[in-house]
């Protein structure tokens, strides 16, 4: 009888517990505050670039590392692997050197993408003056000897 009496107390203890946490779980999802999306976005929106371009330019690397490791690759295809391997090392820090540059001017934040032609410079702010597209101006072509007409500056909030 004692077993039988045991058995029911905790079956009953649980169903209490299983209640208490349905009931929490409704009461904090009602209360919770979502952000509107504009502000998540506008806060994840640098961190989120950095990520992608991270993530993707170390696929690229493994897969040059593949070329350069395999014996079935030709010299002229580690060569090249090599080469573009390089590239976007090189890249990467020019693009770090002209974000640190930029953030030291007095933005929040940047985002510099390095392409054979252009360069594309995303600052965070609501509006750039003349001064301040001139001083992006100024580090970009002193980092990269571009022409003004291959930089491309985007205001984002």
């Amino acid at each position: 009888m004692l077993k039988k009496r045991t058995k029911i107390i905790i079956l009953v203890a649980m169903v209490l517990l299983l209640g208490v946490t349905g009931y929490l779980n409704i009461a904090l999802n009602n209360n919770a505050t979502t952000p509107t999306t504009g502000t998540v976005t506008q806060m994840n929106y640098f961190d989120t670039y950095r990520q992608d371009r991270q993530t993707t330019r170390d696929q690229e690397l493994l897969y040059y590392d593949a070329i350069i490791n395999s014996e079935d690759s030709t010299a002229e295809a580690k060569a090249n692997a090599e080469a573009m391997k390089l590239e976007i090392v090189d890249q990467m820090e020019s693009e770090l050197v002209m974000e640190g540059l930029i953030k030291a001017k007095g933005f929040e934040d940047a985002i510099v993408t390095n392409s054979a032609n252009n360069i594309n410079v995303i600052v965070k702010c609501a509006s750039l003056e003349s001064s301040q597209v001139a001083q992006i101006v100024a580090i970009v072509q002193e980092q990269t000897q571009k022409s003004i007409d291959n930089i491309k500056i985007i205001p984002v909030e």
